[in-house]
C-alpha cells in the first residue's frame, strides 16, 4: 500500500515547506487533519524546516519555585495562560540559563546547600528533559551570556584552588559538546554576580561590588562604567540593543550602552500598575515581556498569589532618544500558592 501524502497531489517537500508556514496557534488544529501531518509536526524536520524559511515564533518559558526545593516550568499558551511542563529531573537554587536555537540550557546552582557542576538542557521541541555535559567547576549564581553560538559563564565559586581559579569563567561550545576554561585576570575573581546580560558583543556580569565584561572575541576584561552599575536594579533583559529593568521605585529603566545612560520608558503609566513585585523581563521577538508577583484570592486551600503579564512594544525617538512603550496586553496567567515566587523566563523560537 502506497504512503499516504501529507497533502494530496503535493510532492512531500512542497508539503513541509507549505505546513510549515502555519502559525503555531493553530498546529494542534492542523495535527487532527490526518496520521501524517500529526507526525510530521512532532518531528524534528518540521522544526527545521520553519528555522529555514523564518517562520518561527518566540515562546515565553517561565520559571517558579512553589516551595522551598520545588520548581516549576511552563511556558505561555496561545490563549495567555501558562501551561505547565515535565518537572526539572534534579532542580537546584542559584542556577544560570541560556538559550540556544530551540534548547534551554540551566547551569549549575546548588542542590541541598551544594554547589554543582551540572547541566540540564530543555529541549522546547518537545518538551524533554536531557543532561548536558558537566562545567568544569561548580558554581551557584553565575552569570550567563550566549555569544556566536557559545555559552559563558563567569563566577559564581570562590577561587581558593587553581582549578576554580583557572575555570573561574568558562565557555561551552554545543558543536564540540563541552566546557573549556577562559582566562580572566585574578583581581575579578572575588566579585560575587547578580545579575548578567548581553549587549554589543559583550557579556555583562553585574556583581556585588562592580560589574565587569568579557569581549569574547580579543578575550578583553574591563570594569563596566559607573552609571550602568549604579542604575541595574534586579532582573533585566535586553531588547534592540537596549537594556531594561525595573526598579525600586517602579519604575521601568532602559540604558542605551553606546551612550551610556539609563531613560524611563514612558507611555506606561495607564497601562501598568504602580509596583511590580518581583518583575521579571525576557525579550519575546521584540517586545518586552515583562512578569510579575500578584496577591490573590482566598480559596479553599488557603491564600493564592497569580502571576501576571504584560507585553510591551518598545521603541526609541530617533529625534530625542527617548525609550517610550506601548502595553499590547496584560493578563493574569496563571494562580499558585501564596509563597511562590518566580525564578526566570526566556524566550524560545520555534
Amino acid at each position: 500500500m502506497k504512503n499516504q501524502n501529507l497533502i494530496p497531489s503535493l510532492p512531500d517537500d512542497v508539503a513541509v515547506n507549505c505546513l510549515a508556514r502555519v502559525p503555531r496557534s493553530q498546529h494542534t488544529t492542523l495535527s487532527l487533519v490526518s496520521k501524517p501531518i500529526r507526525s510530521l509536526i512532532s518531528s524534528p524536520l518540521f522544526f527545521t524546516a520553519r528555522s529555514l524559511i523564518h517562520s518561527t515564533q518566540h515562546i515565553l518559558y517561565l520559571s517558579l519555585r512553589t516551595r522551598a526545593t520545588t520548581l516549576q516550568w511552563f511556558t505561555l499558551h496561545n490563549n495567555h495562560r501558562l501551561i505547565p511542563l515535565p518537572p526539572l529531573p534534579s532542580p537546584a537554587i542559584g542556577s544560570c540559563y541560556a538559550v540556544i536555537g530551540h534548547t534551554i540550557y540551566i547551569i549549575g546552582g546548588s542542590i541541598n546547600d551544594i554547589p554543582s557542576r551540572h547541566v540540564w538542557i530543555l529541549d522546547c521541541r518537545f518538551h524533554r528533559w536531557l543532561p548536558g555535559p558537566s562545567m568544569r567547576v561548580s558554581r551557584e549564581f553565575a552569570a550567563s551570556g550566549v555569544i556566536d553560538g557559545k555559552i559563558y559563564v563567569i563566577g559564581g565559586c570562590v577561587p581558593d584552588n587553581w582549578t576554580r581559579s583557572a575555570n573561574w569563567a568558562e565557555v561551552f561550545d554545543p558543536v564540540i559538546g563541552r566546557w573549556e576554561s577562559v582566562p580572566s585576570p585574578p583581581e575579578i575573581r572575588e566579585k560575587w554576580m547578580h545579575a548578567s546580560a548581553v549587549m554589543d558583543g559583550k557579556v555583562y556580569a553585574m556583581a556585588d561590588r562592580g560589574g565587569v565584561s568579557l569581549e569574547p572575541r580579543s578575550g578583553t576584561w574591563e570594569s563596566v562604567g559607573t552609571e550602568l552599575d549604579l542604575g541595574w536594579r534586579g532582573r533585566a533583559c535586553v531588547v534592540n540593543g537596549i537594556l531594561y529593568c525595573y526598579d525600586y521605585l517602579g519604575k521601568i529603566k532602559g540604558f542605551d550602552v553606546k551612550k551610556g545612560l539609563w531613560k524611563e520608558l514612558k507611555g506606561l503609566d495607564k497601562g501598568l500598575p504602580r509596583f511590580l513585585c518581583g518583575a521579571t523581563m525576557a525579550d519575546v521577538g521584540g517586545k518586552l515581556v515583562v512578569v510579575w508577583e500578584c496577591q490573590g484570592n482566598l480559596n479553599r486551600k488557603g491564600k493564592e498569589m497569580e502571576i501576571w503579564c504584560a507585553e510591551i512594544a518598545v521603541n526609541k525617538n530617533n529625534k530625542d532618544g527617548e525609550l517610550w512603550g506601548e502595553v499590547c496586553w496584560v493578563k493574569n496567567v496563571l494562580s499558585v500558592p501564596k509563597g511562590s515566587s518566580i525564578v526566570h523566563c526566556s524566550s524560545v523560537a520555534l
